[in-house]
């Protein structure tokens, strides 16, 4: 029997398939990454300073917001396979799990940005009226967390079941909201007073609240996914372990990576004041436009080998995979020409002053060098996560991003801030070679072996 708006991936034209799931999933990254980078354009108008407090409290609100990969991630897993292997009570159980994991979850971490802000933005050791402006808005953005998690956790849900359309539409009425506000709150007009950084922080959270009540008023409709799933159920071990088990380890992923790009930071203060810190912090968010773009395709390789998979048809998945690398290594290499040849210009969008343009435009020409290997990690990652592996792409991970601070502590007193960029630019490159080599080695078994039991 097939439930409300789940799409079935195991039957047609595969290519096609993927690029239908793919493009939506592209279209709602480059729309959660437009939020932080309408406050950074609108912000950079404030200047350089103002800046650097909301790319140093983009660090930190990473690293919170990468927990949020536990339920989403493990819910586009188990969701996906439960519908491959043609079992609808198990999807909506998972679903309900991840829901309800994420609210706690969520609630506690919000918890403590709002109530310790001051202190983790006093790591950064920037000057008082940074760090006063990074607080603040830290501790509005804080107030949003909730909203954000559960609402990636329902993108995770609809993508399980095929329909990445859905999430794509909600987050752009968001970020519509978004940039109608952020002028508005930031410089004020009329009576009413701008707010400056804090102003950009509550136009994102006002934003994120807007998208959790649409995702609540579609997913209760009549035609509701899953059937209208429970969004809070009395949690079963089984299910909860699963969805540990499968989201954990690339919420650990992430969140060390934001944690080594914390550190990382830190050094490139030291070496390169604050036009380093907002060189990396503004130009990682403009390099995720090779990120999003793969991880558009892994997310939806991952969907679609995940019921391929459970289904018994793993030639159907492995030839999704040789489809996924032809198309995101072409795009890498059109990226890599483009950031070595017009990275200034393309960071002046964003920071006018040409002391920043030009710091800018030097780190994203080093990152050049590494954007195809960053295609296919992510592109690799979509069939670990497909075939519920997500230990492996953690591990490769975190070892080699690690290797990051000590490569940038030996090269920066070399070659200054150039050596942290360097380093990153090295790792990066390493994870993609390491993840693809491990995935054809693994040798992994064929036969899929269900997890949890349909009520």
């Amino acid at each position: 029997m097939r439930q409300t708006g789940v799409r079935i991936l195991t039957e047609g034209k595969i290519f096609s398939q993927l690029v239908g799931l793919a493009l939506p999933l592209m279209a709602t990254g480059f729309i959660q990454m437009a939020y932080t980078l309408t406050d950074m354009a609108w912000v950079g108008r404030l200047g350089s300073r103002e800046l650097a407090a909301i790319g140093a409290v983009g660090i930190i609100v990473w690293i919170t917001q990468s927990f949020a990969l536990i339920g989403k991630t493990a819910a586009e897993i188990t969701i996906a396979q439960s519908i491959g292997s043609h079992n609808p009570g198990m999807a909506k159980a998972y679903a309900s799990h991840a829901f309800t994991i994420s609210a706690v979850l969520s609630i506690i971490l919000a918890s403590l940005l709002v109530s310790f802000g001051t202190s983790i933005v006093s790591f950064y050791k920037l000057e008082a009226d940074i760090a006063d402006m990074a607080a603040g808005y830290l501790r509005i953005v804080g107030t949003g967390i909730p909203f954000y998690y559960l609402s990636y956790t329902f993108s995770g849900i609809y993508n399980g079941t095929g329909n990445t359309a859905t999430p794509f539409y909600l987050m752009s009425t968001g970020l519509v909201c978004n940039i109608l506000l952020d002028p508005l709150l930031i410089f004020g007009v009329g009576s009413l007073e701008g707010m400056g950084t804090r102003g950009a922080a509550l136009a994102t959270v006002l934003s994120q609240m807007v998208v959790f009540a649409l995702f609540v008023w579609r997913t209760k409709r009549a035609d509701g996914v899953l059937d209208r799933f429970s969004y809070f159920v009395k949690v079963k071990r089984e299910y909860v372990l699963r969805i540990l088990k499968l989201g954990t380890p690339i919420a650990l992923m992430n969140g060390f990576f934001a944690v080594i790009n914390f550190f990382m930071a830190r050094i490139a203060s030291e070496y390169g004041g604050h036009l380093g810190v907002m060189s990396q912090t503004t130009g990682s968010q403009i390099e995720g436009i090779t990120f999003i773009t793969s991880q558009g395709f892994s997310v939806a390789l991952a969907t679609f080998v995940a019921q391929n998979y459970a289904s018994g048809k793993t030639q159907r998945a492995q030839k999704a995979y040789r489809y996924v690398l032809a198309t995101l290594l072409s795009f890498g290499i059109v990226i890599t020409f483009v950031f070595m040849t017009w990275g200034e210009a393309i960071f002046g969008i964003f920071v006018p002053e040409q002391e920043a343009k030009a710091a800018g435009g030097h780190y994203l020409y080093i990152m050049a060098f590494c954007q195809i290997f960053m295609m296919l990690e992510t592109a690799t990652l979509g069939m670990w996560n497909g075939y519920g592996k997500t230990l492996p792409p953690a591990v490769i991970s975190i070892g080699l991003n690690f290797a990051r601070l000590p490569l940038a502590l030996w090269l920066s007193p070399l070659i200054g801030i150039t050596g942290v960029w360097v380093a990153i630019s090295v790792s990066a490159s390493l994870k993609g070679l390491a993840s693809a080599i491990w995935w054809k080695l693994s040798g992994l078994k064929k036969d899929y072996q269900p997890s949890g039991a349909a009520d």
